[in-house]
């Protein structure tokens, strides 16, 4: 997938999406979405962007689709399709993360919320579990490829039962990436093991939580925050999705068939010390006792296997996620 004059899909902003954004997001106490039901049934697709605040390439993506199926440029031809340009409205006012907290961690409603993500969370899980497929948008820290995150394989365990695994996986493989990886609560379980808690409802976001409901999803990490073309890699993966269940007669692009990689393992900061032996990106590639990163303390951690650095982030807090290790896909 490119930006590029030959290419469908648009890099950037535009006047027009960052106008109707200022407008749906002007007051964080109200969250704004858009569906369209086509009188032919089919499937239901829901396409949610800026679950954090500072990730800005779904929320620009959906909204030039709105404005496009406003306009009669973009036509749904069967099944319903709801987008979530900016789930999280304080968080994008304030170009950060977070609002009060993470809105990708413990989304489950409460009857008592206690916070804003919880209000936040107990208006958009309905939407979700009203639709068979979600599509979540975002982007991540530092330079990096972009990839598609899927849940666990088929199983019929207590912590994240799931059946769906095979449209699962059809969904990731055409939305116009070359990587995928797979495992997510898992490994987000062992973190919390590390920080001495017992993993509960920390780990649950949107895409644990519409599996929970019968439905399956997929998360795209488009690209680096402020990369403009991360929105070109947004819409190609909507359009990716729209093209797989039929919703609209729209430009796939190519069907990645290559094999997933697999999350195993994640290191925590323990100290403000604690640092990345270089400049590591998504993605990329480590060999078997290769330096990672280094402790405060002078430890060298090394890779205990061939695989690849995920999500490193060298200003996490400590107690948080320096960098997540997947093993390739066989």
């Amino acid at each position: 997938m490119s930006g590029d004059s030959d290419s469908p899909f648009r890099a950037g902003p535009s006047p027009a999406t960052e106008a109707w954004l200022a407008h749906a997001t002007g007051n964080p106490e109200v969250l704004t979405w858009r569906s369209w039901a086509a009188l032919t049934p089919g499937p239901s697709l829901v396409v949610v962007g800026a679950v954090h605040g500072n990730e800005v390439c779904g929320a620009h993506a959906l909204a030039r689709a709105i404005d496009d199926l406003q306009h009669g440029r973009l036509v749904l031809k069967r099944g319903r399709l709801t987008l979530v340009p900016v789930a999280n409205p304080l968080a994008w006012r304030q170009c950060t993360r977070e609002g009060e907290r993470n809105l990708n961690r413990r989304f489950v409603p409460r009857q008592d919320p206690r916070d804003y993500e919880d209000r936040v969370t107990r208006q958009l899980a309905p939407v979700l579990a009203a639709h068979e497929a979600l599509l979540d948008l975002h982007s991540f820290h530092t330079p990096g490829a972009p990839f598609a995150m899927v849940g666990p394989r088929n199983n019929r365990g207590q912590r994240e039962p799931f059946m769906r695994a095979d449209e699962e996986m059809a969904l990731a493989r055409a939305l116009g990436v070359d990587r995928i990886v797979e495992g997510w609560l898992e490994v987000y379980d062992r973190a919390a093991r590390a920080r001495g808690e017992t993993p509960d409802e920390e780990g649950i976001g949107t895409n644990e939580y519409m599996r929970s409901q019968g439905g399956y999803a997929v998360t795209i990490e488009c690209g680096q925050h402020d990369d403009p073309q991360a929105i070109a890699v947004a819409e190609c993966a909507l359009y990716g999705a729209l093209a797989l269940l039929g919703l609209a007669d729209v430009p796939a692009p190519p069907r990645y068939t290559g094999a997933a990689a697999r999350l195993r393992d994640v290191v925590l900061r323990e100290a403000p010390g604690d640092t990345l032996a270089q400049d590591w990106h998504s993605f990329d590639e480590v060999r078997a006792g290769e330096v990672i990163a280094v402790r405060a303390g002078g430890e060298e951690l090394r890779a205990p296997y061939h695989g690849r650095v995920l999500f490193p982030h060298p200003e996490a807090d400590v107690g948080q996620e320096l960098y997540y290790l997947a093993e390739p896909g066989g």
